[in-house]
């Protein structure tokens, strides 16, 4: 039998184990806790993004006999995949009718490249809307998003799968919920309307915070020289920083709430399965590109009756080769001082 003190130190030992292992325990059950919250409230806030027949803002849409639109193509996951972002001012707008788009985006993702090309569509662009006469892109979801889908499709020659629809009420509750944007302001800008001083624009050059009313001042302002040509420029930087800042930690673990904020603004046809594929191309991938449609080059401002001031394009051919080379551009290749060796860089005095 071993020395008593030997004995004692033994049992000593294992009663000292029980605490940790019941902390252990205790702490993985609430880790397992909190993941079956957090997934369950994840998956609710993804899917209530998706609204049903009655619920959506394009319940009142009515396709006109003999026209159909084709629905979107089906995305297999492997190939790339292209999304239609439409945003709109709601302001004033009776139930059952859906404003032109003020803003609209496509944001190409490519799950094997991992990069992703974002193209802001100029809203006075003249083109053929499925169904319709041939009328501004920004029209084209007055009849509906597959409608805005097919439009934009034939527009830039890829196939779009997936659209999502929002306000500005919508806008402002995401940049809030991340928490804002530290953004550079490149120069004042001011815009004053006594219709509706809510959005009145208001702000001055440098490097500032904005949170959602201000976000949303910056990517509307267009009331320059440049006009709605550097504003696509804008919102494409702007989302740019706005995806990045989802990207962090913090809005991963706010994932849940930012998306219930986000219910009752917008509207898409992605499922559930779809979000969770895509945000995890998303995730890996880095903005590789961003574009104007249509390009200055290939544009013609004109005057249309009564549609006012439009953009024609001069080749519509062309803009289909314009869009394939943006997305096929080979990677820019870094400079001599990007690759300099720290070791050189100090000998030459950089």
């Amino acid at each position: 039998m071993p020395p008593r003190s030997k004995r004692h130190a033994k049992k000593k030992t294992s009663k000292s184990k029980k605490p940790l292992l019941w902390t252990l325990l205790v702490l993985l059950l609430l880790v397992l806790g909190f993941a079956a919250y957090y997934f369950g409230s994840l998956y609710k806030g993804l899917d209530n993004l998706q609204k049903n027949k009655d619920e959506s803002p394009f319940a009142g849409v009515v396709q006109p006999s003999g026209t159909p639109v084709p629905t979107p193509p089906k995305w297999e996951g492997s190939e790339p995949v292209n999304i239609l972002l439409m945003g709109v001012d709601a302001r004033g707008i009776k139930k059952g009718e859906v404003p032109r788009s003020d803003t609209m985006l496509v944001a190409s993702l490519d799950p094997v490249k991992k990069k992703i090309h974002l193209f802001s569509i100029m809203r006075d662009t003249y083109t053929s809307i499925p169904g319709y006469k041939n009328n501004k892109i920004n029209s084209a979801i007055t009849h509906g998003p597959d409608t805005a889908v097919q439009a934009v499709s034939d527009l830039l020659g890829i196939p779009i799968q997936y659209w999502v629809y929002t306000d500005f009420q919508g806008f402002i509750k995401l940049v809030d919920a991340v928490g804002g944007v530290d953004y550079y302001v490149e120069k004042d800008m001011v815009y004053k309307t006594i219709a509706d001083a809510e959005y009145n624009i208001d702000l001055k050059e440098g490097y500032q915070h904005l949170d959602g009313a201000k976000a949303l001042q910056y990517v509307r302002f267009r009331h320059d020289a440049t006009s709605d040509f550097t504003r696509t420029e804008r919102q494409r930087a702007f989302l740019g920083a706005v995806a990045d800042r989802l990207k962090s930690t913090t809005s991963l673990l706010k994932l849940p709430s930012i998306l219930n904020q986000l219910v009752p603004y917008v509207d898409t046809n992605l499922s559930v399965s779809d979000m969770l594929k895509l945000a995890s191309v998303g995730y890996d991938s880095s903005i590789a590109g961003s574009a104007q449609i249509p390009p200055n080059n290939l544009l013609v401002e004109e005057s249309m009756g009564s549609l006012g001031d439009v953009l024609s394009i001069r080749s519509e051919n062309k803009l289909k080769d314009y869009v394939q080379d943006v997305l096929n551009a080979p990677d820019p290749s870094p400079s001599p001082a990007a690759t300099a060796s720290p070791a050189a860089s100090a000998v030459s005095g950089q």
